[in-house]
């Protein structure tokens, strides 16, 4: 593609979405990821933590988005 790039980093990190390497790898699982953030976020279903707690009933979620979801609920 034609996007460009102010930093070396980021093109590299960008002609990741385009190719198969999955150089960020999980020593919990099988679990590969183009991005550093996603194994980071993948991480932490692994520990079980739930650090995104709805304030009206307490529960507790993994990812922000499913807090989101859950609080429609309400």
């Amino acid at each position: 593609c034609q996007k460009a790039f102010k930093r070396p980093s980021d093109l590299r990190q960008h002609e990741r979405t385009h190719s198969e390497e999955r150089p960020f790898k999980c020593d919990l699982c099988q679990m590969s990821f183009k991005q550093q953030y996603a194994l980071m976020r993948h991480r932490r279903t692994h520990k079980a933590e739930e650090p995104f707690k709805c304030n009206l009933c307490e529960k507790g979620f993994v990812q922000p988005s499913h807090l989101v979801y859950h609080q429609h609920v309400h």
